[in-house]
């Protein structure tokens, strides 16, 4: 008897450790994971979340410089926003420590590190890059380890899924593997889709974030990113990261577990987008249009984010700066800008300049108008509000060159005289320098929208010749430099293929994928070290004879190109174009051989010609 209840004494002693342990109060998440010292902003909003920690009191413990500002409750209990002073604070790590009222034990610690800035400074990317856009899921797998990472919604690589929504297992590694074959095409800057964690059905392309502090496990680690930013710089290419600010994933755990019901626009429940954004530099707009616009969800699975609310304001602007600070990324690419409310993006426009002077941040802009993308670049002449974003997307240019290439040209109305009266009406833009411009996207049709335009490799040549010359920050969209082909009405997955791995080497490369190749990369690496085909004046000519010419000039330095908008040889009186013509003498830009002019110049069907001064 006594054996026994020693026994029974020693089981529940055991038990009573065993579930005190388990029971022992734990914080779910602790936004953002760190932060550094001596930050231009020295306030902090930290988010607190876990079970019922709503009504503690709040306590700095092992702090040195560190001010609690305040504590900011919401009427969901599991939460609790700090707001730090770090103004004089050094690296450190200090402890939250949380008190139940009433209780002077403490009820529980959480460490928090404050790391000390690199002093590295941020180069931004701008008009003398080339961006290329790439869906990581869709682009090289580098790490089959990751084709399977249980616990997410989607976990494997799926090729079956339906509609071709499935993972394909292109990751991080994959993208650090494509370095060198970037570099021989002469890029400077790399754009990939979201890589934050989306976990969430149809995750592959990113664009529905569940976790803004944390990669996507089926791409990489935090770690892994902030090595492959490290990686491109070595190779001398930035890194531009792509973010979502109008929304998240239905799966992000602010929107799962609810902070308020003001988190998300219409009390947190759907109402659909209008999808109107020209409506918000409209004079006549309707409130109706304005409201729907910028507070609407693009679905239900993707909650749009009340960021009038400023604990959600300060919680995604903080969110970009640790990005900006842990990996060192060279600029943002924000998704559906207008979307947003426009005087948090603003704030958060000059947030991030405030810390990294000149960086440089593009919205997407696709409005189907010239002024109402216009009304969106900082110092808008169009606008009475200054967004401060100082890169916008120049869709009507990709839409012209889509199509102008496939138009005979004439000197009044078709073709490349189109262009010529698009490019006529830049007055309208703040500064076309920092217009982001491109040929396609993911969200569209690729250039080649089927076979039989993919083998006419000259039409492509002549629009990524204009691409590169003209005016703006160039964006290609991964495998459009090798011919890959698909028309938006095939559906997101075939224009979004997988890049074929072989032909990351030159020999992986079949005739026509070399033909692409070669030409975009000669172009490109050549724009690498043209100045004045980064900020250089540009010269246009009305065409003459169904030809186009215009030049590019900076501080002494000159690009004229001729070009033919018809499928027949035409010839053009050069003294037309004295003015950009400093020398009948000069460099072919493609052949490398000197040419010398005479009174004409012929051009045959589709050609063109690339004079160096």
């Amino acid at each position: 008897m006594k054996k026994t209840r020693i026994l029974l004494f020693l089981m529940l002693t055991v038990l009573t450790h065993l579930f005190g342990f388990a029971a022992a109060p734990k914080l779910k998440h602790v936004h953002p994971l760190n932060w550094w010292s001596g930050m231009q902003n020295p306030e902090l909003q930290v988010l607190l979340h876990g079970d019922n920690i709503g009504d503690c009191d709040v306590v700095l413990s092992q702090a040195h410089n560190v001010s609690l500002i305040r504590v900011e409750r919401v009427s969901n209990p599991n939460y609790l926003f700090v707001y730090l002073d770090l103004q004089y604070a050094k690296s450190q790590t200090f402890n939250f420590t949380l008190f139940k009222p009433g209780q002077k034990k403490a009820y529980l610690n959480q460490p928090f590190e404050l790391k000390e800035r690199t002093g590295e400074a941020i180069v931004p990317f701008g008009p003398e890059d080339v961006l290329y856009l790439l869906m990581p899921d869709r682009f090289i797998n580098g790490n089959p380890k990751l084709d399977n990472v249980p616990g997410m919604i989607e976990p494997k690589v799926d090729f079956e899924a339906k509609a071709d929504f499935g993972r394909h297992g292109g990751d991080l590694a994959g993208i650090g593997l494509a370095l060198d074959y970037l570099d021989e095409l002469g890029i400077t800057a790399i754009w990939p889709t979201p890589v934050q964690e989306n976990d969430v059905v149809c995750s592959y392309h990113g664009y529905s974030i569940t976790d803004y502090y944390r990669i996507d496990p089926r791409l990489g680690s935090n770690e892994d990113y902030r090595l492959l930013v490290e990686q491109c710089h070595k190779h001398g290419i930035k890194m531009v990261m792509d973010l979502v600010f109008n929304h998240c994933g239905v799966n992000n755990f602010l929107y799962k577990d609810l902070p308020a019901k003001d988190w998300f626009n219409f009390d947190s429940s759907f109402e659909a987008c209008a999808h109107r954004t020209a409506s918000i530099g409209d004079p006549h707009a309707s409130q109706w249009d304005l409201k729907h616009t910028t507070d609407g969800w693009f679905t239900e699975a993707m909650p749009d984010w009340n960021q009038r609310n400023p604990l959600v304001k300060d919680y995604l602007i903080q969110s970009s700066i640790w990005w900006v600070e842990y990996a060192k990324i060279n600029g943002i690419r924000q998704d559906t800008y207008p979307y947003c409310d426009r005087e948090m993006m603003r704030d958060w426009n000059l947030a991030l300049d405030r810390e990294y002077p000149g960086f440089v941040i593009v919205g997407e802009t696709w409005i189907n108008n010239a002024p109402s993308v216009a009304y969106w670049q900082k110092d808008s002449k169009l606008s009475d509000f200054n967004s401060e974003l100082r890169s916008v997307m120049d869709f009507q240019l990709m839409n012209l060159l889509n199509t102008i290439v496939d138009e005979e040209s004439n000197d009044y109305d078709a073709g490349l005289m189109k262009l010529y009266y698009y490019l006529s009406g830049d007055f309208i833009y703040a500064d076309t320098n920092y217009l982001l411009t491109f040929l396609d996207n993911h969200d569209t049709s690729r250039f080649q929208t089927n076979e039989a335009q993919s083998k006419n490799v000259a039409r492509y040549k002549q629009a990524l010749l204009l691409l590169l010359t003209l005016r703006g920050i160039p964006q290609l969209y991964y495998g459009d430099e090798i011919g890959m082909f698909a028309h938006k009405d095939w559906g997101d997955g075939r224009m979004r293929q997988d890049l074929p791995v072989e032909v990351l080497k030159a020999s992986g490369r079949n005739a026509l994928q070399s033909e692409y190749f070669d030409f975009a990369s000669k172009l490109l690496r050549w724009r690498r070290t043209c100045k004045a085909l980064h900020t250089g004046h540009l010269t246009q000519f009305a065409l003459q004879n169904g030809c186009y010419a215009y030049s590019r000039s900076l501080e002494g330095q000159r690009v004229t190109v001729f070009m033919n908008g018809t499928g027949e040889e035409k010839e053009i009186d050069l003294e037309h174009y004295a003015e950009i013509l400093p020398s009948r003498t000069a460099r072919n830009v493609l052949t490398g051989q000197t040419v010398t002019l005479g009174d004409k110049l012929s051009l045959e069907g589709r050609g063109f010609l690339v004079l160096e001064y």
